[in-house]
């Protein structure tokens, strides 16, 4: 068993897709939300504004929304409790700043309700922020040490990979209850609604080619483990 194996031999056409898919998203989530960015809301409200409402709404109101630099930075933290917005959203009129700031708030919000996939996937950081930084150093034993060390690296990798499937129902949910919270507030209009649920399923895209990217370097490791048995 060789090292270059991991590189060079035809078990990479198995990544294609993915790297294909993820140029696309890539491309997707730019044109978009830069499209977007330029569009002003008809409400002229910031994403601080609009973010604000949406918490104070949903009785969130000790949720602070704080700008951060950056662009596109925008996330929602767990542990504090924190919306942080770019500065663009933060600040921003645009469809694509009111849409960042409630797709955030939409977390806060599985946040409070507990949602399951949300929960599961904060429990699990701890290990996938091992698993990910360690999943290749013992890979790459496999190929210098033992097999079996490759296997272990295998195992490990498949941390991530349930950390990127998790993520996905995170993300959709947190978009379709934006778009609730956005029309139910009279914050956009139809048009506008359609607009934002654009820039949304653009910036969603973003986790399935990395779900994808994932699910297949999964697969070709274990092709190249099984290959060398």
């Amino acid at each position: 068993m060789y090292p270059y194996g991991l590189y060079m031999d035809r078990t990479i056409l198995i990544l294609i897709p993915a790297i294909l898919l993820s140029m696309y998203a890539s491309f997707k989530v730019n044109s978009t939300t830069s499209r977007y960015f330029k569009v002003r809301a008809m409400k002229g409200m910031t994403g601080q504004e609009v973010a604000r409402r949406i918490l104070d709404y949903n009785g969130l109101s000790s949720v602070p929304v704080m700008p951060v630099s950056g662009t596109l930075t925008d996330h929602y933290d767990p542990r504090g409790k924190t919306v942080s917005l770019s500065e663009e959203v933060f600040y921003g009129t645009s469809i694509t700043s009111i849409s960042v700031a409630a797709h955030e708030c939409g977390h806060a919000i599985q946040d409070k309700e507990s949602y399951v996939p949300m929960m599961f996937r904060s429990a699990i950081v701890p290990v996938v922020n091992f698993a990910s930084s360690a999943s290749w150093i013992i890979i790459l034993m496999g190929f210098f040490v033992n097999r079996q060390f490759l296997w272990m690296g295998i195992v490990l990798f498949s941390a991530t990979v349930l950390f990127q499937l998790v993520t996905l129902p995170v993300e959709f949910n947190a978009s379709s209850r934006a778009l609730k919270q956005l029309e139910s507030l009279g914050i956009v209009g139809l048009d506008e609604k359609k607009e934002s649920r654009k820039v949304l399923h653009a910036a969603a895209l973003t986790y399935v080619a990395a779900a994808m990217a994932s699910i297949l370097q999964l697969v070709r490791l274990i092709l190249i483990a099984r290959s060398d048995d």
